[in-house]
Formats: C-alpha cells, structure tokens, sequence
C-alpha cells in the first residue's frame, strides 16, 4: 500500500493506483473529458492536471500513478487557472451553440465549463469544416470534434473496426473517417458505440423525428410504434425518471398521448423470430452433414454489416430468419392490416429501439416484404423517443400505466431476455428444445449462456444430441471468436451475436451517461422482466399460435418464409 495525501486527506491506496483513481475511491472528484479507464488514458484534455508538491510542473491524474509520501492538490490557483485556460482553448476549437445540440444538459464539456464559471471565451473561434451527408444513419459535426480520441479508442479497441483516425498533422489536426475514405466506404457497423462513447454532441444518429411528427399529422395514416425489449430498461434514464417507475407501460402510455393509433411490444416480433429462427436450426441440425457450421443468428444489423465486410464468405452461415423489428414490420402490414381491414399502404410503421444499425436496416432495399413500401418506415433510438417526449410536453410523474394493444402486443419473458447479450440464444434453446422433444424444458435450463464476457461457450443436450454454442458481444471479441472457428480451434453448432458490448441493452440508441457502462444493469432489468412473466416460452405465445393458425400456417412455410425471411447476401 501506498500513503499519501490528497487536499489535506491522509489516504492508503495500493500501489500503481493513478492519482484519478485514489482520488475517486476516496470521494475526491477530479475532473476529466478525455479519459475513459483501461481505454483512452493518455490526457489529451489536460482537464485532470493537478499539483504535486516538490514537481513544478502540473501533471495529468490520470495517467500519473501515486508515490508513497506524495502530496497532491486538484483544485489549487494554480491548476484552477491552468484546468480553466486548457477548457477555454477546447471551447474556441468548438461548436458552442449548447441550445441546438442533442447532448445540451448531458455533455461533459458543457458541465466542466459550467463547473469553472466560464460565461466568455477569450480565444477566436477555430472550428473545422468537413463535408457529412446528412442521410447516413451516423452523423458526424466536426465543428464540435474537441479531438479527445475516444471514438477512435472504441472502434479499435473494443470493435477492431478501425473506421476512425487522426487527419493532417500540427495545428491542422484532426478526427476523421481513416484511410482518407467517406463513412459510406468504410466498414462501419453502425453500432453506434463512437456515439455513446463521444463526451460532446460530435456524433449522433440521424434525427427522424420530422418524419414521424408528418406522419402523426396526416389523417389519413394508421401510425403503428412498437418498443424493443432492451428500451423497457433505459428510456427513463434520459428523463430522469429510476427504473422502477419507467415501466414499459408507462411509456406505452406516453406514445398514446402523442398520438400513435396502435402501440405493440416488439417481443411479439421476437417470439416469431424465435419460432422461425429455431425451427431452421433443427432443420439444419438434423442435416448437419450438408451444411456449414456453425448457424449464425441474424437479428443484430450491425454484426451481419461486419460479416458482409469482414467475413462475406461466411454470410450463408447466418440464419435466414429476420430480426425481430423486420418481422414485426412485414407483419403489421399484412396480417394485421387485414386484421384491420384496411390498405397496408395506410400503416406507417416506426420502430423505437436502442441501436443505430437499426436505422440502415429499415432501409434495406429488399426489406419490403408485405409489398407496400419499406415494411419500416421510420427508426427512433431510444435518445429519440425521450426527446419526442419532452417535446411534447408530457408529465411523466403522473403518468398511469397503459397496456399495449391487441393482439400483437402479447409477448414472453423469452423475448424480452432478447435485449440482454446470451438472450437470443436462451430463448432459441428454450423453444429448441420444445420443437425437438415435445416438452418444455425448465426455464432457466440454459442460462449458463448468460453473463457479460465478450465470448462465452456452453453445450446441452438436445432430445439426446449435443448441442454446442457461443456467445460474443462486441465486435472485437466477435472477430477473436469467428478467427478461431476458422483456424479450426473451436466447433459449434449456433452462435449468437451482437455487435454492442453487453448486446442491446448497451446498444448505440440508448442513453449516455458518460464514464458509465450500464448494459448490465439494464440486463439485469430484462432477466428480472422473464422471470416474474407467465410466459416463458415463445411457443407458448397465444397471439403467435394464433397468427400461424390464421395466416402464416407453421414455422418455415412458404408465407413465412417470404414474409419472415431473407437472404442477406442481397443486401
């Protein structure tokens, strides 16, 4: 252990510890903009100088480590003139219009200037000009670039994509997509983790929300919305509001102010997925000597844009079946308009879920199945969502719960699992199971697949077949895996995917608070949400059975399959 004293406070800490870190264990704050721990420690910022006496230069907390006898101050003259100096040089380098960006009120360099009373910038303002097309579901302002790497740290580090770098050199440099290439030529995922991992409003997603305001307005358009699993657990994070009260139905409730004619849980949509997806698995499993291993799931668009890029000629391996958004969409527009009795072309479907990729995924070309336009119209992240419910003005303390509509608003605790990384998986094996044996397995038979590591691995037995699978979230951790199937090192029969950390719960769309990772506690939520559910199976879905009874006709008919189904190497 190591002793010393920081602002008059006697601490111990072990050895190695960075000063940012005896700090904070000890309540001290010291402020930082650049740094994200074990990621991006290489105090670009100089937001986090301290003093320490006998050394007569400030130096960075977080990348300095704790001497035995040392003693430091964080908020001296000296550093409060140097820390104010250093943020007021980054504000003339940035755009400072707080009123018209998406991250005012939850954007760390506006909380440190905030912190240090800076009303006025003494320096000229100096902000870079670059060229972004306004359509990419990815959007990138560089005038409020304060160049503090992180964007580019995630997409190494975490993703291995490397879709950013520095440009030019000297004064002149700058963050920008690498290689010299646009965004559109880069192998970007859309994962949407440069977003939630920037400290200002630099990058964003693509605001859609005109469209959906128009489409409200219009008398003539049936305005159907449904809520991915992984929202449930965030959207109140934005608001203000805790977990406990930001139910589900509460925000089912705030959309129905707004005006949507018909609110639906994308879990009925997850529960088809289900029953497609693991229907086709053994399908597949029992041609196991005619096929490639292992079956891929396919309802993360930002994974099936890694594949395409970086592994196209393993895409056949991905699961025909779609994601849980597309089927929901292909089938609002068909069997629920004749439900109606009314003209699909009427629908409007908007998606609110917590992922960029989702966006490009609406907008697939051959992703219009029920024959009437995109089967998605619009996608909202969950950032969106909130900003459309301040907006309108709606008072969420008193805010009484509201159920979905029918009958595409009935779903399982299987589903709901599918915002958690290892969920998709669960559930699949849950119905797997069934579909095999005849009988439903204990619910929590396979939650060994569970767990928050980048790749985890387990086998089962499967009416007296082993079943091997894996799991990975992350891209990085998704490359480390897929490498290893390749050389032969590993053998499995299902993989789950998701390109976001902690899988949807960590999405790109979901609230940022910066410095905080919090796709487990929202997982934590999801797991809490299957295990007090009635229904824990998708096949035990009523409004399912019913949707195949009445239209569909079984799992991997011909109607599913042209509604439910597509062939990723055409997109």
């Amino acid at each position: 252990m190591v002793s010393l004293i920081i602002d008059n406070k006697k601490i111990e800490v072990a050895e190695n510890t960075t000063i940012l870190d005896a700090a904070n264990e000890n309540g001290i704050n010291i402020p930082t903009l650049c740094y994200l721990k074990n990621l991006n420690e290489i105090g670009a910022c100089r937001v986090c100088v301290v003093e320490v006496e006998g050394i007569n230069r400030l130096i960075t907390a977080c990348n300095n480590t704790v001497k035995e006898g040392m003693v430091v101050y964080t908020n001296s003259p000296k550093v409060r003139e140097a820390r104010r100096t250093n943020v007021e040089l980054i504000l003339s380098e940035h755009n400072s219009k707080c009123a018209v960006c998406v991250r005012s009120g939850n954007c760390s360099l506006q909380a440190i200037s905030n912190d240090l009373g800076i009303i006025d910038i003494p320096y000229e303002e100096k902000l870079s000009h670059r060229k972004w097309s306004k359509d990419f579901p990815l959007i990138r302002d560089s005038e409020k670039c304060i160049k503090c790497m992180r964007c580019i740290q995630v997409c190494d580090k975490i993703q291995g994509l490397n879709v950013w770098d520095l440009s030019y050199t000297g004064s002149r440099t700058n963050v920008d997509v690498s290689r010299n290439r646009r965004i559109e030529e880069a192998d970007c995922a859309l994962c949407g983790q440069c977003i939630t991992h920037c400290p200002v409003g630099a990058l964003r997603e693509r605001d859609d929300l005109d469209k959906v305001f128009k489409a409200l307005a219009q008398k003539d358009k049936i305005t159907v919305v449904q809520i991915a699993p992984a929202v449930r657990a965030a959207w109140g994070e934005t608001l203000g509001i805790d977990r406990e009260y930001a139910t589900v139905n509460r925000l089912v409730a705030a959309l129905r102010q707004i005006g949507f004619d018909y609110i639906f849980d994308t879990n009925f949509g997850a529960d088809l997925t289900i029953m497609e997806e693991g229907s086709e698995f053994l399908q597949r499993f029992k041609n196991k000597e005619n096929e490639k291993w292992p079956m891929f799931t396919s309802c993360c668009p930002g994974w099936v844009r890694f594949i395409k890029t970086q592994y196209p000629d393993m895409v056949g391996q991905l699961s025909t079946a779609k994601s849980p958004q597309q089927m929901f969409g292909a089938i609002s527009k068909s069997y629920y308009a004749e439900l109606l009795g009314v003209d699909p072309s009427r629908i409007f479907n908007v998606s609110i879920m917590p992922c960029t990729a989702k966006k490009y995924e609406a907008g697939v070309s051959v992703l219009k199945d029920a024959g009437v336009g995109q089967d998605i119209d619009v996608v909202l992240t969950t950032r969106e969502v909130a900003r459309m419910i301040r907006s309108e003005h709606i008072n969420l303390e008193g805010l009484e719960e509201e159920e979905f509509d029918m009958p595409l608003g009935v779903s399982t605790g299987a589903a709901v699992i599918f915002g958690a990384t290892g969920g998709v998986m669960e559930a699949a094996l849950r119905s797997a199971y069934y579909l095999a044996t005849k009988e439903n397995p204990d619910p929590d038979a396979f939650k060994e697949v569970r767990g928050r590591d980048g790749w985890r691995e387990a086998s089962f037995d499967l009416a007296g077949s082993k079943v091997r699978v894996a799991v990975a979230s992350g891209l990085g951790d998704t490359r480390k895996l897929i490498e290893a199937i390749r050389a032969g090192k590993v053998h499995y029969d299902f993989v789950e995917i998701m390109a976001c950390p902690g899988g949807c719960a960590g999405g790109g769309g979901q609230p940022i608070k910066d410095g905080s990772e919090l796709a487990g506690e929202r997982a934590d939520v999801l797991y809490g949400l299957d295990k007090i559910n009635n229904l824990r199976f998708s096949h035990e879905n009523p409004s399912v059975i019913k949707c195949y009874e009445d239209y569909l006709g079984e799992p991997l008919s011909h109607k599913s399959h042209i509604l439910l189904h597509t062939n990723q190497k055409d997109w």
